[in-house]
């Protein structure tokens, strides 16, 4: 069975690294959940606008967002018992670090779509 990945910050935007994510962890086989607030179908996949509505158990997350909102997004991610984090660059300010580690989750702060064994660069923008 494939691992679960939750995208925090998925985009529609193919030209966003939250939309490259959920193309890399595809290819990479994992079953992706997009997470957007807005809710709509990214890459063809239901969207949910927070990872507390997301039925079920998610192995890991990555992480796509402004540093402000991502003391909050740890909250969450904590209370759904996710405990692998990838903060990418941009995501993995000080304060959320110090958050997540509050929190007993493990934080690793590197781009995930490398981490899996991809390039940003082989998922074009169109």
């Amino acid at each position: 069975m494939a691992q679960v990945v939750a995208v925090v910050g998925a985009s529609g935007n193919r030209r966003k690294f939250g939309n490259k994510a959920v193309r890399a962890f595809l290819n990479r086989g994992y079953e992706v959940i997009p997470i957007n607030p807005r809710g709509v179908a990214i890459e063809g996949l239901e969207t949910f606008t927070s990872i507390l509505d997301v039925p079920g158990t998610i192995d890991l997350a990555t992480v796509y967002v402004q540093p402000w909102i991502g003391p909050a997004i740890m909250d969450e991610l904590a209370h759904k018992g996710i405990t692998k984090v990838w903060l990418n660059p941009g995501a993995d300010a000080p304060a959320v670090v110090s958050r997540a580690q509050s929190l007993g989750l493990r934080p690793i702060l590197n781009c995930s779509i490398v981490g899996i064994g991809e390039s940003p660069s082989s998922y074009p923008d169109q």
